[in-house]
């Protein structure tokens, strides 16, 4: 994969915006199918551009208008935000309080660097195949439970370009919820709780709740190779300290005295399995182990993204323009360029959820590596008819490329929505037929 160099940006964007952008697609999706009049030119846009210049309540007409602007000024980073009121753009000219965000898919935002406290192979914007099993956890629990406990249809699991994953519940019931409904779902799906200060983050109550139980089995499909093999969190007297001391005292002090004898994680933990199953044959409720691998493993939300109507988020198909930033200068050259691996000019992509455990954030294709394949696929699509319109060029151009999968999955994304559309209209127009 080519390398990417932060300061070719300016030559790589204008090519990235006029020939692999997914336009069509994506002025379907936030369009919605002309839902309400107004309803594309009332959504707040940001980009970022060259030097940090942030542009916030950016509108625009049309979807076309839309694709100008982007072709016109190449933004380093877009960002989406609300519907409002009146038009973003027009915002200063309204009386004041009167520009409200009105309706916004409901968000999630999960990062690795909120982690930090459990993974060992990785810190800050660092991640690695190890420790990237938890945002593979986190997306199996939260789009679980989206789809049956909170009976959602249209998700758009995207990965950030960097270091998490976003998703975007877009059902038409669900961008309408106010930010108390938002405040309340993410609190339905939180369990980890307290800051860097406190030890133990997760305490069950009992009976334990459906929505966890079935966590804990998310987790246990993922917890020997992440936990136990990738972390080794038992694999000193250091680490399963920290272990140790989110058990209960009837726990803690025999495995305290047991673990020297064990030979590594795994042995540990089948001890630690075994004495929990014990208290409880004896009467004593509880289930640590749970608590242990909650604590390790469940997603955790930024609560505040989520919530309100006012927050942006980045939007799917942008480039991640920064690399490690100053914390990779001051690392060993191998260190950097773990980094640049990471995070340098990845493009947000979706998610395909019948193969997440397949996917390699590694793997998704660089804005360098895109431009290159274009180049390695020659000029000689361009010179087989010149008469062809640009969105029909534009579109054999991105699957010369290994951007064609992603792009294909959100079509398929925003071809369901358009679907679900037109059977409530039949719906309704048969239940309007039965009077």
């Amino acid at each position: 994969m080519a390398r990417f160099e932060p300061a070719a940006l300016p030559e790589l964007l204008p090519v990235f915006y006029r020939r692999l952008f997914p336009h069509g697609p994506y002025g379907r999706w936030l369009s919605y199918g002309g839902v309400a009049k107004n309803y594309f030119q009332l959504r707040e846009f940001s980009f970022t551009l060259r030097d940090d210049v942030y542009l916030r309540f950016q509108s625009f007409g049309s979807p076309q208008e839309l694709e100008r602007e982007l072709q016109k000024i190449n933004p380093y980073k877009i960002d989406i935000g609300a519907v409002y009121s009146h038009r973003p753009n027009q915002h200063n000219t309204v009386h004041l309080g009167a520009f409200q965000p009105q309706e916004k898919e409901l968000v999630f935002d999960i990062d690795m660097t909120d982690y930090d406290d459990v993974r060992t192979c990785c810190s800050s914007a660092d991640i690695c195949s190890k420790c990237w099993t938890l945002m593979t956890i986190a997306v199996r629990i939260i789009d679980r439970a989206l789809v049956e406990d909170l009976g959602v249809r249209h998700r758009l699991w995207v990965y950030s370009g960097r270091r998490g994953v976003h998703c975007w519940v877009c059902d038409d019931a669900v961008r309408k919820w106010s930010p108390a409904l938002r405040a309340a779902a993410v609190e339905y799906l939180s369990l980890v709780k307290g800051g860097a200060d406190t030890v133990k983050k997760v305490t069950l109550s009992h009976p334990v709740h459906p929505f966890i139980r079935r966590s804990v089995a998310v987790v246990e499909k993922y917890f020997e190779e992440f936990a136990l093999l990738g972390q080794d969190i038992l694999g000193s007297p250091e680490k399963w300290a920290k272990v140790l001391a989110l058990l209960p005292e009837e726990l803690r002090e025999p495995l305290q005295a047991e673990f020297p004898r064990k030979k590594d994680s795994l042995q540990r933990w089948e001890l630690l399995r075994a004495r929990a199953e014990r208290e409880r044959e004896r009467g004593r409720a509880g289930w640590p182990e749970w608590e242990v691998m909650l604590q390790l493993c469940f997603p955790r939300l930024d609560v505040n993204v989520s919530k309100g109507l006012g927050h942006l988020l980045k939007s799917p198909f942008s480039v991640h323009p920064k690399t490690g930033g100053t914390r990779a200068k001051s690392q060993a050259i191998s260190e950097t360029r773990k980094l640049d691996k990471t995070n340098a000019g990845r493009i947000s992509v979706p998610l395909d959820l019948q193969r997440l455990d397949q996917f390699d954030p590694f793997a998704v294709p660089t804005i360098s590596s895109l431009c290159q394949e274009l180049d390695a696929a020659g000029s000689d699509g361009e010179q087989e008819d010149g008469a062809e319109t640009e969105p029909k060029r534009r579109t054999r151009d991105y699957r010369r490329t290994s951007l064609a999968p992603y792009v294909r999955l959100f079509e398929r994304f925003v071809e369901g929505l358009e679907s679900a559309r037109r059977g409530e209209r039949i719906r309704r127009s048969d239940l309007q037929g039965d009077f």
